[in-house]
């Protein structure tokens, strides 16, 4: 029985750990853009460097 408590208490944290590391990620940003990275591929990225045309 005891071993039940100490891995209730110990799932507990984890998941007390997570959350904690979700917020902070929520508020420095990290999920603000969520349309660009799905459409970035559609898009040809172009090396300035480079004077070749793309057909």
């Amino acid at each position: 029985m005891s071993a039940i408590i100490i891995l209730l208490i110990i799932s507990l944290l984890v998941a007390g750990g997570f959350l904690i590391a979700f917020i902070i990620s929520v508020k420095s940003g990290q999920f603000d853009d969520d349309i660009t990275p799905s459409i970035r591929m559609l898009f040809d990225e172009k090396d300035p460097e480079s004077n070749e045309k793309t057909i």
